[in-house]
Protein backbone atom coordinates (compact mmCIF):
# COMPACT_ATOMS: atom_id res chain seq x y z
CA UNK A 1 0.00 0.00 0.00
CA UNK A 2 1.45 3.50 -0.85
CA UNK A 3 2.28 5.98 2.13
CA UNK A 4 1.54 9.06 2.03
CA UNK A 5 4.74 11.77 2.19
CA UNK A 6 3.67 13.41 5.45
CA UNK A 7 3.39 9.71 7.19
CA UNK A 8 6.56 8.74 6.38
CA UNK A 9 8.31 11.85 8.24
CA UNK A 10 6.85 12.60 11.06
CA UNK A 11 3.55 11.41 13.16
CA UNK A 12 0.76 12.97 11.43
CA UNK A 13 -1.68 15.64 13.04
CA UNK A 14 -5.32 15.68 13.01
CA UNK A 15 -5.18 18.05 10.85
CA UNK A 16 -2.97 16.43 8.27
CA UNK A 17 -5.05 13.36 8.50
CA UNK A 18 -8.26 15.78 7.64
CA UNK A 19 -6.05 17.24 5.05
CA UNK A 20 -5.23 14.16 3.96
CA UNK A 21 -8.63 12.24 3.76
CA UNK A 22 -9.83 16.00 2.05
CA UNK A 23 -7.30 14.82 -1.26
CA UNK A 24 -8.55 11.26 -1.10
CA UNK A 25 -11.89 12.42 -1.04
CA UNK A 26 -11.10 14.90 -4.19
CA UNK A 27 -8.86 12.18 -5.83
CA UNK A 28 -11.97 9.91 -5.64
CA UNK A 29 -14.17 12.19 -7.15
CA UNK A 30 -12.02 12.93 -10.39
CA UNK A 31 -10.78 9.46 -10.47
CA UNK A 32 -14.08 7.78 -10.44
CA UNK A 33 -15.39 10.31 -12.90
CA UNK A 34 -12.36 10.62 -15.89
CA UNK A 35 -10.41 7.84 -15.01
CA UNK A 36 -6.69 7.58 -13.63
CA UNK A 37 -5.27 8.18 -17.24
CA UNK A 38 -7.78 11.18 -17.46
CA UNK A 39 -7.00 12.69 -14.00
CA UNK A 40 -4.55 14.99 -13.08
CA UNK A 41 -2.71 16.55 -10.17
CA UNK A 42 -4.63 19.95 -10.92
CA UNK A 43 -7.81 18.86 -10.91
CA UNK A 44 -7.35 16.67 -7.81
CA UNK A 45 -5.95 19.96 -6.11
CA UNK A 46 -8.42 22.04 -7.82
CA UNK A 47 -11.23 19.87 -6.33
CA UNK A 48 -9.79 19.67 -2.73
CA UNK A 49 -9.28 23.28 -2.36
CA UNK A 50 -5.51 23.01 -1.94
CA UNK A 51 -2.72 23.77 -4.01
CA UNK A 52 -0.58 21.65 -6.20
CA UNK A 53 2.05 21.74 -3.70
CA UNK A 54 0.14 21.34 -0.68
CA UNK A 55 -1.26 18.19 -2.48
CA UNK A 56 2.13 16.55 -3.06
CA UNK A 57 3.39 17.14 0.66
CA UNK A 58 0.92 14.44 1.20
CA UNK A 59 1.16 12.23 -1.86
CA UNK A 60 4.49 12.18 -4.36
CA UNK A 61 2.25 11.24 -7.07
CA UNK A 62 -1.21 10.89 -8.62
CA UNK A 63 -0.04 7.00 -8.80
CA UNK A 64 0.00 7.08 -5.19
CA UNK A 65 -3.45 8.50 -4.26
CA UNK A 66 -4.79 5.73 -6.69
CA UNK A 67 -3.10 3.02 -5.63
CA UNK A 68 -4.13 4.17 -2.00
CA UNK A 69 -8.08 4.41 -3.15
CA UNK A 70 -7.58 1.17 -4.90
CA UNK A 71 -6.73 -0.89 -2.17
CA UNK A 72 -9.23 0.62 0.13
CA UNK A 73 -11.77 -0.71 -2.76
CA UNK A 74 -10.60 -3.72 -2.91
CA UNK A 75 -10.62 -4.27 1.22
CA UNK A 76 -14.28 -3.24 0.81
CA UNK A 77 -15.45 -5.22 -2.56
CA UNK A 78 -14.12 -8.34 -1.18
CA UNK A 79 -16.34 -8.27 2.19
CA UNK A 80 -19.72 -9.39 0.89
CA UNK A 81 -18.33 -12.25 -0.43
CA UNK A 82 -15.88 -13.05 2.41
CA UNK A 83 -19.47 -13.65 4.28
CA UNK A 84 -20.90 -16.03 2.12
CA UNK A 85 -21.33 -18.94 4.11
CA UNK A 86 -20.67 -22.29 3.56
CA UNK A 87 -22.78 -23.64 6.67
CA UNK A 88 -25.48 -21.02 5.89
CA UNK A 89 -28.90 -21.84 3.46
CA UNK A 90 -28.01 -21.12 0.17
CA UNK A 91 -31.25 -19.34 -0.05
CA UNK A 92 -30.28 -17.02 2.64
CA UNK A 93 -27.11 -16.51 1.53
CA UNK A 94 -27.60 -15.89 -2.16
CA UNK A 95 -29.94 -13.24 -0.86
CA UNK A 96 -27.54 -11.84 1.92
CA UNK A 97 -24.86 -10.96 -0.76
CA UNK A 98 -27.67 -9.53 -3.85
CA UNK A 99 -28.28 -7.39 -0.71
CA UNK A 100 -24.98 -6.27 0.46
CA UNK A 101 -23.74 -6.07 -3.44
CA UNK A 102 -26.67 -3.21 -4.50
CA UNK A 103 -26.28 -1.27 -0.58
CA UNK A 104 -22.50 -1.12 -2.15
CA UNK A 105 -23.27 0.27 -5.53
CA UNK A 106 -26.22 2.64 -3.36
CA UNK A 107 -23.46 3.82 -0.63
CA UNK A 108 -20.32 3.10 -2.68
CA UNK A 109 -20.75 4.65 -6.42
CA UNK A 110 -17.81 6.55 -6.41
CA UNK A 111 -15.54 3.58 -5.44
CA UNK A 112 -17.63 1.23 -7.71
CA UNK A 113 -17.19 3.38 -10.99
CA UNK A 114 -13.41 4.07 -9.92
CA UNK A 115 -12.77 -0.08 -9.79
CA UNK A 116 -14.67 -0.25 -13.32
CA UNK A 117 -12.30 2.41 -14.95
CA UNK A 118 -9.63 0.38 -13.30
CA UNK A 119 -10.63 -2.42 -14.97
CA UNK A 120 -11.73 -0.89 -18.28
CA UNK A 121 -7.90 0.12 -18.25
CA UNK A 122 -6.65 -3.43 -18.26
CA UNK A 123 -6.34 -3.45 -14.17
CA UNK A 124 -2.57 -1.88 -14.78
CA UNK A 125 -2.17 -1.22 -10.96
CA UNK A 126 -3.98 -4.61 -9.66
CA UNK A 127 -3.58 -7.03 -11.61
CA UNK A 128 -1.72 -9.13 -9.35
CA UNK A 129 -4.19 -8.62 -6.76
CA UNK A 130 -6.94 -10.04 -9.17
CA UNK A 131 -5.20 -13.03 -10.12
CA UNK A 132 -3.87 -13.41 -6.26
CA UNK A 133 -6.28 -12.82 -3.76
CA UNK A 134 -9.52 -12.38 -5.34
CA UNK A 135 -9.08 -15.41 -7.71
CA UNK A 136 -8.40 -17.53 -4.26
CA UNK A 137 -10.97 -16.11 -2.76
CA UNK A 138 -14.17 -16.76 -5.98
CA UNK A 139 -12.60 -20.24 -5.98
CA UNK A 140 -13.47 -20.79 -2.42
CA UNK A 141 -16.82 -19.60 -2.77
CA UNK A 142 -16.88 -21.78 -6.28
CA UNK A 143 -16.75 -24.82 -4.27
CA UNK A 144 -19.09 -24.02 -1.81
CA UNK A 145 -21.70 -23.91 -4.29
CA UNK A 146 -20.76 -27.05 -6.57
CA UNK A 147 -21.18 -28.21 -2.76
CA UNK A 148 -24.68 -26.97 -2.55
CA UNK A 149 -25.32 -28.23 -6.14
CA UNK A 150 -24.17 -31.31 -5.40
CA UNK A 151 -26.25 -31.98 -2.68
CA UNK A 152 -29.08 -31.04 -4.29
CA UNK A 153 -29.95 -27.75 -2.40
CA UNK A 154 -29.35 -25.67 -5.82
CA UNK A 155 -29.24 -26.47 -9.60
CA UNK A 156 -26.26 -27.26 -11.14
CA UNK A 157 -24.61 -24.15 -12.15
CA UNK A 158 -21.72 -22.83 -13.26
CA UNK A 159 -20.58 -20.93 -9.87
CA UNK A 160 -17.90 -18.69 -11.12
CA UNK A 161 -20.62 -17.50 -13.62
CA UNK A 162 -23.02 -16.94 -10.88
CA UNK A 163 -21.02 -15.10 -9.00
CA UNK A 164 -20.07 -12.61 -12.31
CA UNK A 165 -23.92 -12.43 -13.51
CA UNK A 166 -24.44 -11.31 -9.43
CA UNK A 167 -21.47 -9.27 -9.70
CA UNK A 168 -22.65 -7.16 -13.62
CA UNK A 169 -26.35 -6.77 -12.03
CA UNK A 170 -25.64 -5.53 -8.57
CA UNK A 171 -22.67 -2.91 -9.73
CA UNK A 172 -24.79 -1.68 -12.79
CA UNK A 173 -26.79 0.15 -10.01
CA UNK A 174 -23.45 2.03 -9.18
CA UNK A 175 -21.57 2.35 -12.20
CA UNK A 176 -24.43 3.14 -15.13
CA UNK A 177 -26.55 5.09 -12.50
CA UNK A 178 -27.10 8.39 -14.73
CA UNK A 179 -29.10 5.54 -17.17
CA UNK A 180 -31.15 3.93 -14.43
CA UNK A 181 -32.44 7.01 -13.51
CA UNK A 182 -33.34 8.38 -16.70
CA UNK A 183 -35.29 5.38 -17.90
CA UNK A 184 -36.88 4.87 -14.46
CA UNK A 185 -38.34 8.55 -14.65
CA UNK A 186 -39.06 10.77 -11.82
CA UNK A 187 -41.71 8.32 -10.03
CA UNK A 188 -39.43 5.26 -10.16
CA UNK A 189 -35.81 6.34 -9.71
CA UNK A 190 -35.82 7.35 -6.09
CA UNK A 191 -34.06 5.61 -2.95
CA UNK A 192 -36.32 3.13 -3.08
CA UNK A 193 -35.10 1.97 -6.72
CA UNK A 194 -32.37 -0.04 -4.99
CA UNK A 195 -35.14 -2.42 -2.70
CA UNK A 196 -37.04 -2.46 -6.11
CA UNK A 197 -33.48 -3.48 -7.65
CA UNK A 198 -33.08 -6.28 -4.73
CA UNK A 199 -36.80 -7.98 -4.67
CA UNK A 200 -36.49 -8.31 -8.35
CA UNK A 201 -32.61 -9.84 -8.26
CA UNK A 202 -33.64 -11.86 -5.40
CA UNK A 203 -36.44 -13.66 -7.33
CA UNK A 204 -34.49 -14.07 -10.57
CA UNK A 205 -31.44 -15.54 -9.06
CA UNK A 206 -33.45 -18.06 -6.35
CA UNK A 207 -35.62 -18.95 -9.46
CA UNK A 208 -32.83 -20.25 -11.53
CA UNK A 209 -30.89 -22.08 -8.91
CA UNK A 210 -34.26 -23.92 -8.32
CA UNK A 211 -34.49 -22.30 -4.35
CA UNK A 212 -38.33 -22.21 -3.82
CA UNK A 213 -39.90 -18.83 -2.71
CA UNK A 214 -40.71 -18.68 1.03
Amino acid sequence: MAIPRAAQTQRRTRIQEEKQERILEAALDVFSARGFRGSTLDQIAEAAGMSKPNVLYYFRTKEAMHRQLIDRVLFTWLDPLKAFDADGKPESEIRSYIRRKLEMSRDFPRESRLFANEILQGAPHIEDELKGPLKELVDEKAQVIRAWAKAGKIAKCDPYHLIFSIWSTTQHYADFDVQVRAVLGHNLSGAGRFEDAARFLEDLFLRGLGIPKT
